[in-house]
């Protein structure tokens, strides 16, 4: 079941079971995590740092910025939370997830002090083990493979 909307909920820890239609909110450990609003089921992470998410509570309700592109995930879902409202955004090529990467890796590298490095093209469309979702946000995160 797609969700239009997601109630929010200000957590110390990420419980191990989310409930679909609810963001989870730690701002202990500046991050976020939901149920994929596509209704696939599975756990989205957002973690707030200045090269990843932007969290806004205004008293109500809660966005998170840029945009959740779940391009690890079989269903490739792409939406804004604003408001607690889930829009939902046009797919993405391959080549463009991978020139957002590259932009990621980039602005990271900048923000940390580091030389970015140039990396070859991913080969799109080559199937992947199934990661958990720490680790997939890990390598998102960390350019791992």
């Amino acid at each position: 079941m797609r969700h239009k909307r997601l109630d929010h909920r200000f957590v110390q820890h990420i419980p191990e079971r989310l409930e679909p239609g609810v963001l989870y909110v730690s701002m202990e450990y500046a991050t976020s995590a939901h149920s994929c609003c596509c209704g696939c089921g599975e756990e989205v992470v957002a973690p707030f740092t200045p090269t990843d998410w932007k969290m806004t509570f205004d008293g109500e309700t809660v966005s998170l910025r840029p945009s959740i592109g779940n391009w690890m995930l079989k269903c490739r879902s792409h939406y804004v939370i604003d408001r607690g409202k889930v829009i939902e955004d046009g797919p993405w090529s391959d080549e463009q997830v991978e020139a957002g990467r590259r932009r990621d890796r980039a602005a990271k590298a900048r923000f940390y002090g580091q030389t970015p490095k140039v990396e070859p093209s991913v080969q799109p469309g080559l199937p992947k083990a199934k990661l958990g979702s720490w680790r997939r946000l890990w390598d998102w995160t960390f350019g791992g493979s």
